[in-house]
């Protein structure tokens, strides 16, 4: 018989244990795609649950801000910028990424970025509605399955329309 290779807990993980905040871990299969380490799905969900990407943003008044949404879905800019008090967010460019947030493109956690740097953290109301959500561990190809109101309150997020289906 041969020994499962046990998957070692990531900070994400290890900070959501100490806050009691129940979380379900899952795998997914990576590719490199450039200089980038991309999930290998072709889907926006899995078992039911969609799947959340972590968007590190700049505000022209608040700075670094955080904006979770749907896969499949596209950011506003317009609506994150009114909402989180800046008159206009653009995205940080990727060669600055690891500097601002901490982690590489793929494996930015909403709970990585918060335990590293206080940025204001948003997310989609699709978040305010689901049952569950998958987001990063804080690790390439590793994501956590949680309850999206106590990722939430043990991020302090705030939660609000921003997300479109077709992007602007």
């Amino acid at each position: 018989m041969s020994k499962k290779k046990k998957i070692q807990k990531t900070l994400v993980e290890k900070i959501l244990d100490k806050q009691k905040v129940e979380y379900e871990p899952m795998t997914f299969e990576t590719e490199t795609d450039g200089d980038t380490q991309e999930l290998v799905t072709d889907k926006s969900s899995r078992d039911g649950y969609k799947i959340y990407k972590t968007l590190v943003l700049t505000g022209n008044k608040t700075g670094p801000i955080v904006g979770m949404l749907p896969l499949d879905k596209h950011l506003s800019y317009k609506k994150l910028a009114k909402i989180s008090g800046n008159k206009k967010v653009g995205m940080v460019p990727l060669k600055d990424l690891i500097k601002t947030s901490g982690f590489e493109h793929g494996a930015n956690s909403p709970v990585g970025i918060r335990s590293l740097h206080n940025y204001p953290i948003y997310f989609s109301k699709e978040a305010d509605e689901a049952e569950k959500i998958i987001v990063s561990a804080g690790k390439v190809g590793q994501s956590i399955l949680v309850e999206p109101h106590a990722l939430a309150n043990s991020v302090d997020a705030k939660f609000g329309d921003f997300a479109v289906d077709n992007p602007e």
